[in-house]
C-alpha cells in the first residue's frame, strides 16, 4: 500500500472524476458490503485494468471519507478482502488522495496475466466478471473461453476448426485475391498465414480460414436503408453471406447505391462526387470485418443508412486492453490474428492502428462533421455523417447528368443495351450473362463482350465463379 498526497496526483484524479465512470473507472460513495467491490476488482483484472475511487458518488460529487474512519485500517481491510476472496491472487495498489480538501481512497487494478479471475466462493463459472463500458457483467461461458485464450496468447481464429472438413472447402475466393496481387496461394503459404494446421498427418482449417470463406452462420452483413433518421420505415434491405471479400464488395455497392452522388466539372470532364468519401466507407467496412468478435456465433455486422448518416455496428467491443481513447489515439491490439495477417498481405490494411484516424481525417478533409466511433456495450459503432463534401455541388441522384451538360462536354450517353442492363439491375439487383442474352436478344459471345466492357469501365462488378457468375452495379 502507498499513500500519495502530491498535488499532481490530486489534479490527475480530479480530472478523471470529471470524465465520469467508464471502462476503466468506477466511483463508490462508500465501502459496500457484499460482492459489489469484488466484482469490480475481478472485472478490471479480466479486462483493461482500472481504478475504483471511494468517496465519490455516481453523479461525480466528491463526498470524501468520514473523518471518523481509520483510513489506514480500512485500506488494510480492503487489501485483505481482495486477497482472501479472489483467485488467482490479485494485488492492487491502494492509496489515498486529497481532492477539494476531502480524502479519497483509490484502488488501482492492473489487467491480470492469469486469466480468468473470479470470486473464489462462487467458482469460475459464476464468479467471473468482465467490464462492459461503465458496468460489470457476469462472464458467459463464451467470455470465459476467450479469457482462457488470452491467457494462452492465442486468438479465436488461430484455433483449428475440427468440425469442418478441409477437403470440402472451396479456396477459389482466397486464391483469386492472392492472384490479383501477383501471388500464388500454396500450401506453404496457407501454413505460414495459419489458415491450416496439420495434426497427425491430417490437415485442418483454422477458424480463420472458415471465417474468411464464410462457413459460419454469423459471417454475414445485414444492410438496410431507412427512411428518415430512425429505424421505423425500411426502404431497402439486403443480407450478404459467402466469403468476406464478396461481402465487402457487395456491402460497398449497397452503400454507394443509397448515398447521393453529385457531379463536378473539372477540365472539361464530369466527375462523380459522393457525399461520403469512399476511403472512409472502405476503411470502416474493413475494420468491422477484420476486427469484430467472431466467437459470438449469434451476431453479425449491421449496416444502416439513414437520411443523416451511415451507421456500421460490429459485434464485440474494443479489445479488452484498449479504451476508446487508446483507439482514437491510434493504439491497436489485434483480436483476429489470422484475418489481420491475410488482409494486411492482400493490401486491405495499410498500417496497424491507422484505420480509425484515416476514417476521421478523410471525412474532416471532405468537409463533413467528425465521425463518431464509440464502444457501446459489447459492440463498436461507427457513425459517418452524410453531407456535400468540400468541392461537391448540390447532390443529385446517382449517375444523373449535371444540368451544365449542355454547355460543357461530358461522358457520352451509355449505349441502349447498357442502359437496358442498368434498368434491369435497378429492378432485380443482380444480372447473369443468360439474363443479358434474353434481355437484349443477343448471342452468348456478344453478351460476354458487353458485360466485360461494363466491368472494365467500372460500371459493373463481377461476382461468383464458373456457372454461378453474376454482376451488380458498382
Amino acid at each position: 500500500m502507498i499513500s500519495l498526497n502530491k498535488k499532481e496526483c490530486d489534479i490527475l484524479i480530479l480530472n478523471e472524476i470529471k470524465k465520469g465512470e467508464s471502462k476503466i473507472l468506477e466511483f463508490k460513495k462508500e465501502i459496500q458490503q457484499g460482492n459489489n467491490l469484488l466484482k469490480t476488482i475481478i472485472a478490471f483484472s479480466n479486462t483493461s485494468g482500472g481504478k475504483i475511487i471511494i468517496g465519490v458518488d455516481d453523479k461525480k460529487k466528491i463526498i470524501g471519507m468520514p473523518d471518523s474512519e481509520d483510513i489506514i485500517k480500512l485500506m488494510e481491510q480492503i487489501a485483505s478482502t481482495i486477497s482472501d476472496s479472489c483467485f488467482p491472487n490479485i494485488i492492487p495498489e491502494i492509496y489515498t488522495v486529497n481532492v477539494s480538501g476531502k480524502t479519497l481512497i483509490v484502488i488501482e487494478v492492473s489487467k491480470g496475466g492469469l486469466l480468468p479471475y473470479y470470486i473464489k466462493k462462487k467458482g469460475k463459472d459464476e464468479g467471473t466478471h468482465i467490464r462492459i463500458g461503465p458496468t460489470n457483467r457476469r462472464a458467459s461461458k463464451q467470455d470465459i473461453l476467450e479469457l482462457e485464450r488470452q491467457r494462452q496468447n492465442i486468438s479465436f481464429d488461430e484455433e483449428p476448426d475440427l468440425f469442418t472438413d478441409y477437403k470440402t472447402l472451396d479456396l477459389t475466393p482466397l486464391e483469386e485475391e492472392f492472384s490479383n496481387i501477383g501471388k500464388r496461394l500454396t500450401k506453404v503459404k496457407l501454413k505460414t498465414l495459419k489458415l491450416i494446421i496439420e495434426k497427425n498427418n491430417v490437415t485442418y482449417p483454422t477458424k480463420g480460414l472458415s471465417i474468411i470463406l464464410g462457413v459460419y452462420e454469423n459471417c454475414r452483413v445485414k444492410c438496410a436503408r431507412f427512411k428518415g433518421t430512425n429505424m421505423s420505415v425500411f426502404m431497402d434491405k439486403k443480407e450478404y453471406e459467402g466469403d468476406l471479400f464478396s461481402q465487402l464488395k457487395q456491402t460497398e455497392i449497397f452503400i454507394k447505391n443509397h448515398i447521393n452522388i453529385g457531379a463536378q466539372i473539372t477540365e472539361l470532364k464530369s466527375k462523380e462526387i459522393a457525399e461520403i468519401p469512399y476511403a472512409a466507407i472502405r476503411e470502416a467496412l474493413v475494420n468491422a470485418v477484420v476486427h469484430r468478435d467472431y466467437s459470438n456465433l449469434g451476431r453479425d455486422i449491421k449496416v444502416g443508412i439513414y437520411d443523416d448518416m451511415l451507421d456500421i455496428v460490429s459485434p464485440g467491443g474494443f479489445p479488452s486492453t484498449l479504451t476508446q481513447e487508446d483507439v482514437l489515439n491510434g493504439r491497436s491490439e489485434i483480436r483476429n490474428r489470422v484475418l489481420a495477417r491475410v488482409f494486411k498481405e492482400l493490401g486491405y490494411i495499410e498500417q496497424w492502428g491507422s484505420g480509425i484516424k484515416r476514417i476521421i481525417t478523410s471525412c474532416i478533409d471532405y468537409g463533413l462533421k467528425r465521425p463518431l466511433i464509440i464502444e457501446k456495450g459489447d459492440s463498436v459503432e461507427v457513425n459517418i455523417y452524410r453531407g456535400k463534401g468540400k468541392s461537391q455541388k448540390t447532390p443529385e441522384k446517382r449517375r444523373k447528368v449535371p444540368e451544365s451538360a449542355g454547355k460543357t462536354p461530358v461522358k457520352k450517353e451509355v449505349a441502349a443495351n447498357e442502359k437496358a442492363i442498368l434498368d434491369f439491375l435497378t429492378k432485380y439487383e443482380k444480372i447473369t450473362r443468360k439474363d443479358v442474352e434474353e434481355l437484349l436478344t443477343i448471342k452468348d459471345r456478344r453478351a460476354r463482350e458487353i458485360l466485360s466492357e461494363m466491368v472494365k469501365n467500372g460500371v459493373l462488378a463481377k461476382f461468383g465463379k464458373s456457372r454461378n457468375i453474376y454482376y451488380m452495379k458498382k
